[in-house]
């Protein structure tokens, strides 16, 4: 039975990921900051241990990484933050929300590989959720953008420096999620798809051989198909 770490998992692609890899005989470690969100989505789900905490605490990274046991074959990196809805521009972005931003989006999924890395066998993935706003300069997203683009060269940087391992930086596409209406407040986002259409590709990356790299997931699900 392969174990993984899925951060974010309470709702939104994170649940979805988590469910499908249930489904398919994974032992999951699953994290959210809302413990009651947590424990709803997974009461009585087996093989899964729900921890909630905040990934910004190196306490709750170590409990993660301790639930999970001697060997991980998985990490996915998902759990994120948007930052101040609406979005600010630059000139008016707060620097302490924008630290926040950097420290939950980028040191925090460093943080918990560093700590889960002795026991990373060969051939383990690190997934890391990354957003098409990390190489589009969209207006008022250059917080979260810049964000995922430091998260993108991170991933690349540890694909180089361990080809032992394969990681992936991947572009889940707009979803219907719950961050993605906090960019659009009041907006009607009932036309983007549902998390489960970006499960595919995930999986893909996850079960199948691609090389370590920055993907689309509903890219990758159709050359898969």
């Amino acid at each position: 039975m392969k174990t993984a770490i899925v951060t974010g998992a309470s709702r939104g692609l994170g649940l979805a990921l988590a469910r499908a890899l249930a489904e398919r005989g994974w032992r999951l470690v699953v994290d959210a900051r809302g413990g009651a969100a947590l424990a709803e989505a997974w009461n009585g789900v087996p093989n899964v241990t729900p921890i909630a905490g905040n990934l910004a605490d190196v306490r709750h990274r170590r409990a993660l990484v301790a639930a999970a046991g001697p060997r991980i074959d998985l990490i996915v990196n998902n759990a994120s933050v948007l930052g101040p809805s609406p979005q600010p521009v630059l000139a008016d972005y707060p620097l302490d929300e924008l630290r926040h931003v950097f420290e939950i989006n980028v040191v925090a999924p460093l943080a918990l590989v560093q700590e889960a890395f002795p026991r990373l066998a060969p051939g383990s993935r690190i997934l890391d959720v990354t957003s098409d706003a990390a190489v589009e300069p969209y207006e008022g997203w250059g917080g979260y953008g810049s964000s995922k683009a430091a998260l993108d060269q991170l991933t690349a940087i540890l694909a180089a420096e361990h080809p032992e391992l394969r990681a992936y930086a991947v572009d889940p596409g707009d979803l219907r999620t719950q961050m993605h209406q906090d960019a659009f407040p009041g907006e009607d986002i009932s036309d983007r798809p549902e998390p489960e259409e970006s499960v595919p590709g995930l999986l893909e990356l996850i079960e199948g051989d691609l090389p370590s790299g920055r993907y689309r997931a509903r890219e990758v699900a159709g050359v898969a198909a």
